[in-house]
């Protein structure tokens, strides 16, 4: 998908919360956690899987990648947004950096690694992309820098994974990442899952002594802390 349209999935004609994707398979996540945690609160979507392929093709977030992300943002705010949330870590800390007048701009994963710094010790951040590590990776120093507390971090890349969910096979997918996190919560004190695409890991994988943190729930959360739900008729 090259162009940017803004995919409303409310009833109301210009959403003010609109999530920034990569991936179409977001789409339902977000969806199904605002019926959960804010029933009839006006949601949009724009998927832009073509920056994160040139990130892939490049080996790094282009300037032109950095445009293109801005342009796509500014033209959301255009459409009726105020806050979008960029559900792309590898995007992220662009997103939060870009010139959007109107709107405020955010990561998805910046409160979970907030919550990654404060329990500290040794801090696993583990992707499915080797595109994602460096980008988590200083997110979770920022955070860590705030707390100053004494900690570690290691980070796993998955190989072999990312091609079930290019394909679609997510349940390959998630097993496979759940199969490598009891090796990886062997040596971690807390586990940070990089990309919201692998947050279902975590329950696949269940107790596996540490907290194994994923970002679509704590970030979803922190979009809306001071948003007021739109009430609809049925």
């Amino acid at each position: 998908m090259t162009s940017t349209s803004l995919l409303n999935t409310s009833r109301i004609s210009r959403p003010g919360l609109v999530f920034f994707h990569t991936s179409p398979a977001h789409i339902a996540t977000f969806n199904r956690l605002r019926d959960e945690l804010a029933p009839g609160l006006a949601v949009g979507h724009i998927v832009r899987e073509d920056l994160l392929c040139a990130v892939r093709k490049a080996g790094t977030v282009s300037i032109a990648v950095e445009l293109k992300l801005e342009e796509a943002l500014n033209e959301a705010v255009r459409a009726g947004a105020t806050r979008i949330v960029c559900t792309c870590s590898t995007l992220g800390g662009v997103a939060e950096r870009a010139d959007v007048p109107g709107a405020h701009v955010m990561r998805i994963d910046r409160p979970m690694g907030e919550q990654a710094a404060w329990i500290g010790g040794r801090i696993a951040v583990c992707a499915a992309l080797p595109e994602t590590i460096g980008p988590t990776l200083s997110l979770v120093e920022d955070e860590i820098a705030k707390t100053g507390r004494f900690t570690t971090v290691q980070a796993r890349v998955f190989d072999g994974v990312w091609e079930d969910f290019r394909e679609g096979r997510l349940r390959d997918y998630h097993e496979g990442i759940a199969a490598r996190l009891r090796d990886v919560a062997m040596t971690a004190d807390v586990v940070v899952l990089a990309q919201a695409s692998m947050a279902p890991a975590a329950e696949i994988c269940g107790d596996v002594g540490v907290p194994v943190l994923s970002s679509p729930v704590t970030g979803f959360k922190a979009a809306i802390a001071d948003m007021t739900p739109v009430v609809l008729s049925a």
